[in-house]
């Protein structure tokens, strides 16, 4: 191994730290010390010049290429097969084409320049009729012979012009006379006039004996076999794709709540069938901890009601008296505490969902408003009906209305219910929320100073509890500023 090898592939520390003149004082020569510092030094390579031209082609290339996985396995198969079409039809056309088109025009050349040499030998002989009838019953030539003149002006040259290229060399190179060919007038027959010493001789030939003219045939074959191949991947791209969107379907409609779907069973590629057995397991193990969860939730929640119970009649028998007023008030206290814990705990994520009307819904706010003081506006856009979970969502909507009356005296609701998604914006005019707090405040048990879910008695679950409920539906909640100058809620949900 030479030096230049060591240097280069070691790894060393006292190899890396070496200063470049140590370098060029151990080089053996002043060409190869050039070499090093051109190497070590921070001049670009090819590669990076290459690299800065080349670098938005992802990037377009992702942003063209489709998302869904049916369209790009259908890339992935056509494209190599298109490829490997064009490849082969290049070849075809480069070699067979090619060669067979030379040599049919090297025969008809051929034949021409036999015709040529007996009307040169036979001038003066009389033969030339005969000779012109023996081009044309023996050879498929019909020839002529022109007073003598100029040749008229090259012909327009087609798009491609293989057999005019091919053809014209066979020309010169066999009769090495003045010509002119036509290859585009009849497509039939190709004209051809060569000047000779007497006069211009012109030639009709049909053009199939000096063209290879059953290309179409390869060209139909290759179009058909290809049309094939398409809809045999169509078709079974289709049956795999399939058991694939099932399996997403029965995860966001989980996801949402909604019961699977009762024909929903493992299909398709082995992958896919472990996928959906894997999936199924989950679900039952979810679906059994959110009932054991449910079980025991159940059970503290009735033992702890009854230790209340107890305490409320030991209070009862006790008398009247500000003491006990002040017990009554704590254990009131304990008991509103306790159903704020449980129900966020228990998320409501054993409910089945259905439909329910959302315009009797916001009407009976628009009186609990009223009963307040308050005032209360809303505004339907769409289909009122949606499909929920009846007690969750509307625990939901009425969390957020409530701290929105608790901070405002103004409230506005707008309920958009599209193809896609049902927006709920609830504003109103309070104080606000800061933006560095509008999370916070989502998070259990937290109670911010200046917080909206911050009141007598409140346990700081009201937001988290909605927006769990919200997340549990497929969706979120986001708040910002409102046009009343306080909070502007936005419950976004699939539809």
């Amino acid at each position: 191994m030479t030096f230049i090898d060591r240097l280069f592939r070691s790894r060393s520390d006292r190899r890396r730290k070496m200063t470049l003149r140590e370098l060029r004082a151990r080089l053996p020569s002043a060409r190869i010390a050039r070499f090093v510092e051109c190497m070590v030094s921070r001049t670009p390579s090819r590669l990076d010049i290459w690299r800065g031209p080349l670098r938005p082609i992802p990037r377009l290339v992702r942003r063209f290429m489709p998302k869904g996985l049916y369209p790009r396995s259908l890339i992935i198969i056509l494209a190599p097969m298109i490829l490997l079409q064009c490849v082969v039809t290049v070849v075809f056309m480069e070699r067979h084409w090619a060669m067979v088109t030379e040599r049919l025009s090297e025969a008809v050349v051929e034949n021409i320049a036999a015709v040529v040499d007996l009307i040169e030998m036979n001038k003066n002989g009389g033969n030339l009729d005969e000779i012109l009838a023996i081009a044309q019953e023996r050879l498929d030539l019909n020839i002529s012979l022109l007073p003598p003149g100029p040749l008229p002006p090259p012909a327009p040259k087609p798009f491609f012009n293989i057999l005019d290229g091919i053809l014209s060399d066979e020309l010169i190179k066999q009769i090495g006379r003045p010509f002119w060919i036509d290859t585009v007038g009849n497509s039939k027959i190709v004209e051809i006039r060569i000047r000779l010493d007497d006069g211009i001789l012109r030639v009709f030939a049909p053009r199939n004996s000096a063209y290879a003219s059953n290309t179409h045939i390869f060209l139909i074959w290759m179009v058909g076999t290809s049309l094939v191949l398409l809809v045999i991947a169509v078709l079974f791209l289709r049956n795999q794709i399939r058991p694939i969107q099932a399996l997403a379907a029965a995860a966001d409609d989980f996801g949402r709540g909604k019961p699977m779907p009762q024909d929903f069973r493992p299909r398709g590629a082995s992958e896919v069938r472990q996928a959906s057995v894997a999936f199924i397991q989950m679900r039952d193990r979810i679906e059994r901890q959110i009932e054991q969860r449910t079980r025991m939730l159940s059970g503290v929640s009735h033992d702890l009601r009854t230790v209340l119970t107890r305490f409320r009649l030991q209070l009862a028998l006790l008398g009247e008296g500000e003491d006990q007023d002040e017990l009554n008030n704590d254990i009131d206290e304990m008991q509103r505490m306790l159903e704020g814990y449980l129900a966020f705990a228990k998320g409501e994520a054993g409910e089945d969902v259905a439909e329910i009307d959302l315009e009797p819904l916001v009407e009976r706010f628009e009186a609990e408003a009223e009963l307040k003081g308050k005032a209360l506006s809303f505004d339907i856009n769409g289909d009122s009906r949606v499909t929920v979970r009846p007690d969750a969502f509307t625990r939901m909507i009425s969390n957020l209305v409530a701290n929105a009356l608790r901070h405002g005296d103004r409230v506005q609701m707008t309920v958009t219910h599209d193809a896609r998604w049902l927006s709920i914006v609830v504003e109103d005019n309070g104080p606000g929320i800061a933006a560095d707090q509008r999370e916070e405040v989502f998070k259990p048990f937290v109670r911010l100073d200046t917080a909206r879910n911050l009141d007598a008695g409140g346990t700081g679950l009201g937001l988290a509890i909605a927006r769990d409920i919200a997340r549990a539906h497929g969706g979120d909640i986001l708040l910002s500023d409102s046009a009343l100058g306080g909070l502007r809620a936005l419950i976004r949900i699939p539809a």
